[in-house]
């Protein structure tokens, strides 16, 4: 397809709440680190209010995002890259929460169930956005009806 407005791919990015289900998503592009991305993702929440702890994987593991988000009230579980040069900061009391980073992945394979999301057939993107929104809408719509 070649490059476009929203760079050489997309990345969705997601936060769910302790059952699975969507908060808030966020589409961009590929090229930008995750980190660099937590933030806007959080600003695209569906729900009021914030979460007090967000559950990362190892790309998550950054001394300033923990220090932004500890200003914000949010605490960061993330486990720690291997190539860590730093002291260590999490505990394995905290890592434990991170075995329920499965539901995350749950969310994405309930957005898999959507081929408008999965191929990516649009060109815009807005247009990609709306059909993850409505995916998760539909999501939502399941799991409360």
């Amino acid at each position: 397809m070649g490059k476009t407005k929203r760079g050489k791919g997309s990345k969705l990015m997601a936060v769910a709440d302790c059952t699975g289900l969507p908060i808030s998503v966020c589409v961009t592009s590929a090229s930008p680190h995750e980190v660099k991305l937590v933030e806007e993702v959080l600003k695209a929440n569906f729900a009021p209010g914030k979460p007090k702890r967000l559950i990362g994987d190892r790309a998550y593991d950054s001394d300033e995002l923990d220090r932004r988000f500890r200003e914000l009230g949010i605490e960061i579980i993330a486990p720690h890259r291997r190539n860590r040069v730093r002291p260590k900061t999490q505990d394995g009391r905290k890592l434990r929460r991170y075995r329920r980073h499965w539901k995350i992945e749950r969310l994405f394979a309930w957005l898999g169930n959507f081929k408008r999301v999965v191929m990516c057939y649009e060109r815009y993107l807005e247009n990609f956005l709306g059909f993850v929104q409505l995916g998760c809408i539909i999501i939502l719509l399941r799991h409360y009806l």
